[in-house]
């Protein structure tokens, strides 16, 4: 059986594989329905209405965060220390989850702050665990 720091990993590469699927059939619609060119979409997404922004900004906090949460996963696997993060693995993914569609849906105040709570979730519980691991006798 895996343990629960694995099973976090391969969800945050899902919802990073499923963000960047996300972001290409938008930017699929715009080209072949819409029009634009397909080498005309900018990174940040600011060329696309309203939810094409958010998504790409969706897809960008990904990459931001993601590799850093993985690479204290493989950390915690890597040295035997699985017990640090196993109980707190999924909610890891599920706050990076949450903060995704929360950013996605909107860009109100209250999900502003819904979404800063989430990341500031995901990131606590990264650095505790790093603390922990780092502290370990």
């Amino acid at each position: 059986m895996q343990s629960a720091s694995a099973l976090a990993i391969l969800g945050l590469a899902a919802w990073y594989i499923l963000s960047l699927l996300m972001l290409a059939s938008l930017r699929l619609y715009h080209t072949l329905v819409l029009g634009k060119a397909a080498n005309s979409f900018r990174p940040d997404g600011a060329d696309l209405p309203g939810f094409g922004q958010r998504l790409s900004r969706v897809h960008a906090n990904c990459y931001e965060s993601i590799p850093l949460y993985m690479a204290v996963l493989l950390c915690a696997i890597a040295t035997g220390q699985t017990g640090v993060t196993d109980g707190q693995a999924a909610m890891l993914l599920y706050a990076r989850v949450a903060q995704s569609v929360v950013h996605a849906a909107s860009t109100s105040v209250p999900a502003v702050y819904l979404r800063f709570i989430l990341f500031a979730l995901q990131n606590g519980l990264v650095a505790w665990w790093i603390w922990q691991m780092a502290t370990a006798s």
